[in-house]
Order: C-alpha cells, then structure tokens, then sequence
C-alpha cells in the first residue's frame, strides 16, 4: 500500500508504506502446522472430527461431504460468536444475516451429510474447547447459544423438507431454461424461509441460475404492500423560523415558558388528521430507547390550550403531535408536560435499571438487555436467559429490586461522557443501539447505564416493584412485564382481595392451601366415581342397543335420536365396535342445543370398503355442518336441528346401500 485515494479520485502518497500479506491467523497456522488447508489445521479439525462423529460421514469420502463440513465447521462460529455478543437471528439488519449464515450450515448438512435433527448446537461443547480460553463469552453464553442455535435450527428444519423438494421441482422444470424464475425464488424465500443466496447456491449445483431481477420485482411488491399498509400522507411544513434544530430540556424541567414555534403540518392516516408542531425548545421527552413520548398540552400567547396527544422523534426533530394548529404560530409559547404521568414514567424507567442489575445478580453475567418498553402503567423488560426463571428466581429477583429501592440511591448523571470516560464508569450498553461520540451516562448505586431517557431523581421514589409475568419472546430471550408504586399497590391489593374472597368460600380456614389442596384430592376422588358410574351407563347403554338393532339390508342397524351426552354416545360406539359384527349405530339428536352426529361401522363392515368419516359428511350437510374422523367412527356438528332427522336418514341409507 503506497496510496490514498481521495473521494476526486486524486492519489495521495502514504508517509509509511507496507505489504498487506492477507496472512489471517488461520493461513498462518496453515504454514506453520504444515498444512496445505486452512481446514486441516487444529483451528478446524476438532469441529470436523465432531461432524463426522454426529454423521457418520468421513471428511474425505468425497467433495461433497469435504465442502459440507468445512461450512458447518466454519459457520458456527460465525454464529456462535455473534449470540454470544448480544446479536440474536432474526428477520432485519445483522440479525437476517446471522440466520442466513445458520441457514446455510443446515441445509448443506441435510442435504450432503443427512442430518434431518438439530446438529449445530451440539458444536457448541466442542467450540467452546477450542477457542474458549482465547474467547471466554462462548464459555459464559455456551447455554445461551446452544438454546438459540436449537430454536433456530428446529424451526428451519421444519420447511426444509417440504422447501427442498418444491426446489427440486422448480429445477426440473427450469431445465430447458437453464434458470429458476423470479416468482419461484420468492416463494422459497417468502414461505419457507430460504434465504435468496441458498436458492442460488442450490440451484448453482444444479446448473442454473436465478432470476434475480424477477426476485427483486416480487420483494418490491410486497415491500410496496407493506409501505401501503401503513402509509401516512404528509403535508408540507408551514415553517416560521429557519432554525433546524429543537433543544430538548425535559431533563430538568416539566414546563417551558418562552418557546419558538419553528414549523408545523398535517399528517392524514387512514382513520385520522395529526398536526405536527416543532418548537426551538422542549421539555416533551420524545418516544425513544423503549420509552413512550410524553403527553401534555400547549398555550398561545392568546390563551389557546392544545393538548399534546404524544411525542415522536424525526430527523433529530421533537414532534409534537397535536389535536389543533395554533391561531397564533409566532408568539411565545408555554409548553407543560403531564407531570403525573412523566412521574410514574421515569419511576418504571429507573426500575428497568435495578431489575436488570438483579438479573445479572441472579441468573449470571449472560444476561443482557434486548428491549424494553418503558410507559406510565407499567414495563417490559426483554433480556437474553437460556431458561424459564423458577417461582424462587422471581421472588428473588422481586426482594432484591424492592431492596435497592429502599437504599434510596440518588440519580448521578454524566450527560456530555465520551465513550471512553462511559467505559471507565463501567456503564453497560444496549448491544446494537447506536450512540453518538457524546453519551449520558445513568447511576444508581451500583447500576450504571448509557440511557437517554428519563429517570426519577432517587429509586425511594419507585415505591415498591411487582412482577406481573415471566415468558418466552424467541429463542434465548425472556421477558418479564411489571409495575411499580401505585400500580404494584393496586395489583397486590387485588391479589388480597381474591384471597379474601378464596379463604371465604373455604369457611375462613386458617389453612387455605391446604384445605385446596383437600378439595382438590376429594374432587379428583369424585370424579373418578362419576366416571365409573358412567363407564357402567355406558355399558348398560349398548346392551341395551344391541337388542334394539333392526336388519336393513342385511346389516343390523341402531337408530339414535334421543339426547344424551355426546361423549358417552362416543364410548358407547367404541364399545358396541369391539365388541358386535355386521353392525352400524346411527345417532342424531340434539345436546345443549346444538345438532350432533354420530356413525359407527363395526371392523368387518370397514373391511368391507365402509368408510364412516366419509359418509358422516354427507349426512352433515343437512344439519349445515360438518365433520370427519376414522372409518370406523366418526362425528359431526352443526347449526340446523331440523335437520337432524333427514340426518340420520342419510346416514342409515348410506351404510346400508
């Protein structure tokens, strides 16, 4: 390297000049390990040593078994290495890339090495051995990644199959045109999820190209479709100042007197007209990082009230959006925010903070922050865990956030940090959140966070943490819902209440749990009674049927319309076709109103070519219904009583024709 090109395409001569040798660390330990393949050196050979002891399959045995398990060997790492930096697989920007990588590992191990189960997570072990002293997050998320790679894999597996042969059809019809149309490429990318550069592999392997232009035809459409979906129709800005930036100073204050009205417009949705309004200066925190926008309202110089329904960011811009445009845009505004609602906003925000410092407490370092919604009511809080959290880490999790909130621990910020000075803090950031060379850094106590929202000015003021639930959003990711002061008092108020009301219907008893328990145990002993009662009426049932069959055509037939509960019928019929030859028990009648069917064919008569699920759906059309199941019994519903008797003498006709 000798130059610099500038962006005029003018060549600048370099003060040091120097040899790029391309020598990565795999080539180098190629040369010194003597080794003609990156792949045969001992960065490799225990992943490929692996995938031949899981396949069966030698490394050798021919090109393709070679090619697929350098892939795999090569992409799990890719893949592991960004689970364990926080990157999960998804749908959009470096998470699709992380699933195309995984994708592609799967389908050459299906197709060439004849994995039809999960695999790449069994790797993980052998990844960790290998590179987790020099990587020791692979050590500390190995369960973590695991469990994602697992989901991930199940999930494709799932379509591959079907994917695969659809591909194979499209590339023996492609043959003659020596390339798989745009339309087709799309249905396996859109339906199965195959990623566009593992169609073009594949159908490489066969010879063919892809119709790429046609691909990105039917990508825009429904790109096209889901921008008409949401469309807004936005009208041009009525601009009064030609300042290009609004202060936000809702840091420290709730209301602003003084404020410029720099530019306004409408905003028409399919439902509904918003006016957006600008203003030089703010205290309205806008909808950001999880955190809802503040509410609250405007005043004109002319007294005139417009209440704030929200407030979003744009281009760097604070919107306000509001109900009316002002009668007066060029005086001095005042501009409050809804104090009460910020209030209990910023308590849950602070929250967010404590309940991850105990998680990491809790469940281990592993875990990070992968979302957040932040509003007045209550929060969610998603967060990288391998495993559902038990009753004891919850109540651990709850004790822990409720104790730091009573240290009472005081809000210390640096607004203006420079990363460096935020590394030094210890600060945690939110992986794949974009922040600028300025950063704020947030602390309370021991927890110390980059965040740009809003927080109350000691964690006393939170008041007191509940969580509401504990789930899973993906793979590898939890998320818990809660809430906090008055919100958590009214939750566990009603908690009280139902108990209250649960300890009445027990007669007080000083032992609630244990009286449960007894109703249960003697509910679980009744029922058992009452299924016996009903086992020996059900017997008595098809004897008595058996005696009331009539010969029809040479089959002995049972006609049943009286009303009786549909699943003893359906025993009944299950005993009389154990237990009856040349037999057929035809039942229509009426259960809580609704219409039921019912058409049993003793063994020998579906041996006969009778088919009872078949028939069944015949008969239902008179009950304007429908239903199905096996040759030998079946059943149907529907919303027509009256037709029950033309029903069942479908039925009768049917099994004796």
């Amino acid at each position: 390297m000798q130059y610099n090109r500038k962006a005029d395409g003018h060549l600048d001569l370099l003060p040091n000049k120097n040899i790029d040798t391309g020598m990565g660390f795999e080539r180098l330990c190629m040369i010194l390990q003597g080794k003609s393949s990156n792949y045969e050196t001992d960065v490799f050979s225990g992943l490929i040593s692996k995938v031949e002891e899981f396949s069966g399959h030698r490394y050798h045995e021919n090109p393709d078994t070679e090619v697929a398990m350098r892939v795999i060997a090569d992409h799990i790492r890719a893949i592991a290495f960004s689970i364990a930096d926080g990157q999960l697989p998804s749908n959009v920007k470096a998470g699709y890339v992380i699933r195309r990588i995984l994708r592609r590992a799967v389908r050459y191990g299906y197709t060439f090495l004849g994995f039809n189960e999960p695999f790449l997570c069994r790797l993980v072990d052998q990844l960790a051995a290998d590179m987790g002293e020099a990587y020791p997050e692979i050590i500390a998320q190995k369960k973590l990644i695991e469990t994602v790679i697992r989901e991930e894999e199940m999930a494709f597996l799932r379509t591959l199959d079907r994917g695969i042969r659809l591909m194979d059809e499209y590339i023996a019809k492609s043959k003659d045109k020596g390339e798989i149309s745009g339309v087709d490429a799309f249905v396996l990318y859109d339906t199965y999820g195959f990623p566009i550069d593992l169609t073009s592999l594949i159908a490489g392997e066969a010879g063919l190209s892809v119709d790429m232009e046609g691909f990105n035809v039917e990508l825009g459409k429904q790109k096209e479709r889901a921008r008409n979906a949401t469309a807004n129709e936005f009208g041009d800005w009525t601009i009064f100042n030609d300042a290009t930036d609004s202060e936000f100073v809702g840091y420290d204050v709730l209301s602003l007197e003084g404020a410029t009205l720099l530019k306004h417009r409408t905003v028409k949705q399919k439902n509904r007209t918003m006016i957006q309004l600008v203003f030089d200066r703010t205290p309205f925190y806008a909808e950001m990082g999880g955190q809802v926008g503040d509410t609250g309202y405007v005043l004109a110089a002319d007294g005139q009230k417009i209440n704030i329904l929200n407030t979003v960011k744009e281009n760097n811009l604070t919107i306000h959006i509001a109900e009316a445009v002002p009668d007066d845009c060029e005086g001095a505004f005042t501009l409050c925010v809804d104090a009460e609602r910020r209030k209990k906003i910023a308590a849950n925000h602070t929250a967010t903070h404590l309940l991850d410092e105990a998680l990491r407490e809790i469940l281990g370092k592993h875990v990070e922050q992968k979302g957040s919604f932040v509003g007045p009511d209550y929060f969610r809080f998603d967060f990288s865990h391998f495993s559902k959290m038990t009753e004891e880490e919850m109540a651990e999790t709850e004790r822990m956030v409720n104790a730091l909130i009573r240290k009472n621990s005081p809000l210390e910020e640096k607004r203006d940090a420079t990363m460096e000075e935020a590394n030094e803090m210890g600060a945690i950031a939110l992986f794949g959140e974009k922040y600028g060379d300025r950063v704020r850094v947030v602390k309370f106590g021991d927890s110390v966070e980059l965040c740009g929202g809003t927080h109350t000015s000691a964690t006393g003021n939170i008041g007191f943490f509940k969580i509401v639930s504990e789930s899973a959003i993906a793979a590898g990711v939890r998320r818990i819902e809660a809430v906090t002061g008055e919100a958590a008092e009214t939750m566990v108020l009603a908690l009280q209440d139902t108990l209250k009301a649960a300890k009445a219907m027990f007669n007080n008893a000083p032992d609630l749990k244990t009286a449960i328990q007894k109703t249960l145990a003697d509910n679980s002993a009744f029922k058992k009674e009452i299924e016996g009662y009903i086992a020996e009426k059900t017997e008595i049932m098809a004897k008595e049927l058996t005696s009331k069959a009539e010969l029809i055509g040479g089959i002995n037939v049972v006609r049943m319309d009286s009303s009786v509960d549909p699943a003893m019928v359906r025993a009944c019929a299950t005993i009389l076709q154990k237990e009856v030859k040349n037999f057929v028990l035809a039942a229509a009648f009426q259960y809580d109103g609704k219409p039921n069917l019912v058409l049993m064919y003793s063994p020998d008569l579906v041996a006969k070519g009778k088919n009872a699920g078949k028939d069944i759906r015949e008969a239902a059309k008179f009950i304007l219904g429908g239903g199905g199941g096996q040759p030998g019994l079946a059943t149907a519903g529907g919303k027509n009583t009256d037709g029950l008797g033309q029903a069942l003498d479908k039925m009768v006709e049917t099994a004796t024709a």
